[in-house]
């Protein structure tokens, strides 16, 4: 299953580290440039420095270096340097040069050219020319810098793209989560709402939806009220259904009973009767079941008919000889159509008093996610390789007992019905059968 949400995210994570990636590397470029060019300005002023110094002094050492008051080019290769080389070859070095000297522009060269060579503290960059004096003597001026400087400032620049960048990411990929939560907090509350307003009975209006969703909106509200009308359709027919079968088998059955009466044999024609009772009302029970379990408005007070049982069977012919307990909270509503939880309680108890001994328990409990009943007798109970049989429509394991093998089925089909689950198992109270039966809090109208 796809997820609007996952894709979302992974794809705005994906163009913001694309986007985040692409600008990185282009400021990186950009302020590497824009480094390598200061750099080369302060070679220039310091070039321009050193052509003013030299015509004010006339190549006087003494008095040059006072007007180069730079500190760096007084201590031994401190990673600043100049140089001045006359046409009679004396030369005059900054004292960070101490025992080395810089490249000499080349003779007659008209405008200053950039060089790189290898200094005392690594690599390093100059500018140097020849410029004539106003005395017509000519002079090769050379300065130079060591790009250590240069590459610290390009490592601290790094430094600060991938923390600022890094941050950056940190905080598009959060507003990524954040921005899509937002955008799909519409279908989130419409599924919420799906589920109450079916639960309800009420109807949903797209005007409380953005314009993008309202659409669906209608279409949900269009599609939930046709599915009330056929729950409701199918109600009536089911009731129809039984009321038109239930006069004709019962004539059937009058004139079966005449002609046993008057010594005819019919007890096949009977037993077969009896059966298509049994397949017709486990049918229409079906039927209703779909209908009802659809209907998650119903809520039935579990006491009130598990009471109602109780006296049923306590007045029948094996309920004088048996002990019918209940342990169900006086608060518990299930979410279920009492004639549907009647038709599960009457099916399992009855059973229960088929086999038991002596006694019958109903327990019911709250769980976090609906209720769970819980039939415990003292009978000999199911072996576990024959409880699927039992469920099966017709599965009788024991032809001694009177009945059609149809009760714990059709309990299992309104079970069903209602999103619920029906599980046979040894009671662990008195040693015979359990029938487990969990019916779930909520109903989805998807499943």
């Amino acid at each position: 299953m796809q997820s609007l949400r996952r894709r979302a995210i992974l794809g705005g994570i994906a163009w913001a580290s694309i986007a985040i990636v692409l600008g990185g590397i282009a400021l990186y470029y950009f302020l590497d440039g824009l480094t390598q060019r200061r750099f080369d300005d302060g070679l220039s002023d310091r070039y321009v420095q050193l052509i003013a110094a030299l015509g004010n002094s006339a190549g006087d050492p003494d008095l040059l270096e006072s007007y180069l008051t730079d500190p760096l080019y007084q201590r031994p290769y401190s990673g600043r340097y100049w140089q001045i080389r006359g046409s009679d070859g004396s030369t005059i070095v900054s004292r960070s040069l101490f025992d080395i000297l810089l490249p000499v522009a080349a003779s007659g060269a008209a405008d200053p050219a950039g060089w790189t060579v290898q200094g005392p503290d690594g690599p390093m960059r100059g500018i140097g020319g020849q410029i004539r004096l106003e005395d017509g003597t000519l002079w090769s001026v050379s300065v130079a810098e060591s790009l250590a400087t240069i590459s610290s400032e390009r490592s601290q620049i790094r430094r600060s793209l991938l923390t600022t960048f890094a941050l950056i990411g940190i905080l598009g990929i959060a507003a990524t989560v954040v921005q899509t939560s937002l955008i799909l907090r519409p279908l989130n509350r419409l599924r919420q709402e799906v589920t109450r307003r079916w639960d309800r009975g009420e109807a949903l209006d797209p005007v409380d939806y953005p314009e993008e969703v309202a659409p669906l909106v209608s279409d949900i509200r269009a599609l939930l009220d046709r599915n009330r009308e056929m729950v409701e359709r199918g109600r009536r027919q089911a009731a129809d259904l039984a009321h038109a079968l239930k006069t004709p088998a019962a004539i059937l059955r009058n004139e079966l009973d005449a002609l046993e009466q008057s010594g005819v044999d019919v007890a096949d024609a009977q037993t077969a009767l009896t059966r298509v009772d049994a397949q017709l009302m486990r049918s229409l029970a079906r039927i209703r079941a779909a209908s009802s379990g659809a209907d998650a408005l119903a809520k039935t007070d579990l006491l009130n008919s598990a009471n109602r049982m109780a006296r049923l069977f306590r007045t029948g012919a094996n309920g004088m000889a048996r002990q019918f307990e209940i342990d169900v909270p006086p608060d518990l509503r299930i979410r279920m159509d009492q004639q549907d939880l009647e038709e599960i309680l009457g099916n399992t108890v009855e059973n229960a008093f088929k086999w038991s001994r002596r006694t019958v328990r109903l327990t019911a409990r709250r769980l976090p996610d609906g209720v769970e009943m819980r039939i415990d007798d003292d009978g000999p109970g199911i072996p576990e390789e024959s409880r699927r049989e039992a469920l099966r429509s017709g599965g009788r394991l024991d032809m001694s007992m009177p009945g059609t093998g149809l009760g714990l089925a059709i309990v299992s089909d309104l079970v069903a019905a209602y999103g619920g689950t029906l599980d046979l198992e040894t009671s662990d109270l008195f040693g015979g059968l359990c029938v487990r039966i969990g019916v779930p809090a909520q109903f989805s109208p998807g499943g």
